[in-house]
């Protein structure tokens, strides 16, 4: 606590210790949200068009016997 007979002002000394202090730093969640969205969003398409692709052969091939 500043003594009375300072010559200091508490106000300025403040202020200027709130101007040292290092800045908060906040975490940024939309990157990390757009990356999920997009990885959901492929999984959806890769598993529609499994669902939806023709099978490879119609019909079974059979290797006739000797």
């Amino acid at each position: 606590m500043a003594s009375p007979f300072s010559t200091i002002d508490p106000e300025a000394m403040a202020e200027a210790r709130a101007l040292l202090a290092p800045p908060l730093r906040r975490e940024r969640i939309w990157p990390v949200l757009g990356a999920a969205g997009l990885l959901a969003v492929s999984a959806l398409v890769f598993a529609t068009a499994m669902v939806t692709a023709p099978p490879v052969t119609s019909e079974h091939i059979v290797n006739p016997a000797p």
